[in-house]
């Protein structure tokens, strides 16, 4: 009864391990197209968001004008982090908010109040 029982909990996790395997794999083929003007820092990421565990919050990707120049934001994916904020040449700009004070690394401070033409660019839809 034993080996009966470690025998289906063994097939229940290689059954499990397909099917996450085969999750993201849909992912990364839906977001594939979608996702082909972007810069290829922005394109990695996304790739490796969607091989992680889901988050809560969830990861999100927006893209703003800032400066007269397109910048990528990622938020974090809880309490306390950074949320990063890259050019279009996939350069780390800053931290614009985020830490322990909510005011991020103070490199960038009018980021909020300047930022225009917000657009979501990915989320994970996936529920953790």
């Amino acid at each position: 009864m034993k080996f009966l029982v470690l025998l289906l909990f063994i097939l229940a996790q290689c059954c499990s391990t397909r099917q996450q395997k085969s999750n993201i794999a849909n992912i990364e083929d839906s977001t594939a197209e979608s996702t082909k003007n972007l810069p290829v820092c922005i394109q990695e990421m996304i790739v490796k968001f969607s091989r992680q565990e889901p988050q809560n919050p969830p990861h999100k990707i927006y893209s703003y004008t800032y400066h007269g120049q397109t910048v990528y934001y990622i938020n974090a994916p809880c309490c306390d982090n950074f949320n990063e904020l890259y050019d279009s040449d996939c350069r780390l700009l800053g931290y614009p908010d985020g830490g322990f004070t909510g005011r991020g690394d103070g490199k960038i401070p009018d980021f909020n109040k300047t930022k225009t033409d917000e657009k979501l660019i990915w989320e994970d839809t996936r529920k953790p």
